[in-house]
């Protein structure tokens, strides 16, 4: 199961950290890292706070956007301590653990960390299915990104030495990846916009709350191809009006 989780660190400031958040993984049994556009990578300075977890390093994925580091996840959790009013199901790094691993176990999943200064953006979390926080000092809750890179790392691996006593809740079918969920978002806005309900010059919060439904739904495959045969009816009607 952790060979599943990857780690995605989002316009990383400060190299060192990447290397911290390395050894933090690798101690705790993950070893698949994903950056985006990272500001200095590869660096001496990452490899050297790496210790002996400079083979994470080695294998770690750079990409320059995150709509292409998401491209093949079915599942994606955004850690972020602060409520950003985006409906977003706010879990524990405990809560969130046990159910990545009880229901997720056979998917992919992503848990993005974004820069040491901001976290994640709202766009960031739009994308997640989950926010994840972990639950500190509130009088004083400011972690570094190695730290909490730890703490959620610690949190996935007591989950998955725990469930081997549990059943685990298998999906039947396996979930759309995030790609697909883009191209099905933009064809129901485009459909929406054609339909009249859509104003993208007042937008509002429309998309924001539909990728919120079907966030929660995560659809397989077969729903989806139903979903989008659906938009692509109510276009074809429009058009021949």
């Amino acid at each position: 199961m952790l060979d599943s989780i990857n780690i995605i660190l989002s316009h990383t400031s400060h190299p060192g950290n990447i290397g911290a958040a390395a050894r933090a993984m690798k101690t705790m049994g993950l070893s698949k890292m994903i950056l985006v556009k990272p500001k200095n990578f590869p660096s001496f300075e990452a490899t050297v706070r790496a210790s002996k977890a400079d083979d994470v390093l080695a294998d770690a994925r750079v990409y320059p956007t995150m709509d292409e580091a998401l491209k093949e996840f079915t599942v994606v959790v955004g850690c972020s301590a602060r409520s950003r009013h985006l409906d977003v199901p706010i879990l524990t790094a405990r809560e969130m653990a046990e159910k990545v691993v009880s229901k997720y176990s056979a998917q992919k999943v992503a848990i993005m960390f974004g820069t040491e200064n901001a976290g994640l953006t709202n766009e960031e979390l739009s994308r997640c299915h989950y926010q994840v926080f972990i639950p500190a000092n509130p009088d004083y809750s400011s972690l570094n990104l190695a730290s909490a890179v730890q703490l959620i790392s610690y949190e996935m691996r007591v989950a998955v030495l725990g469930n081997s006593a549990k059943d685990i809740e298998r999906e039947a079918a396996p979930r759309v990846t995030a790609e697909l969920m883009e191209g099905f978002y933009q064809h129901l806005e485009q459909t929406l916009i054609e339909t009249g309900y859509h104003n993208p010059q007042h937008p509002k919060m429309l998309m924001s709350r539909l990728r919120r439904i079907y966030n929660r739904t995560t659809p397989d495959h077969s729903e989806m191809q139903i979903l989008r045969g659906i938009l692509s009816s109510i276009q074809k009607t429009i058009k021949n009006q």
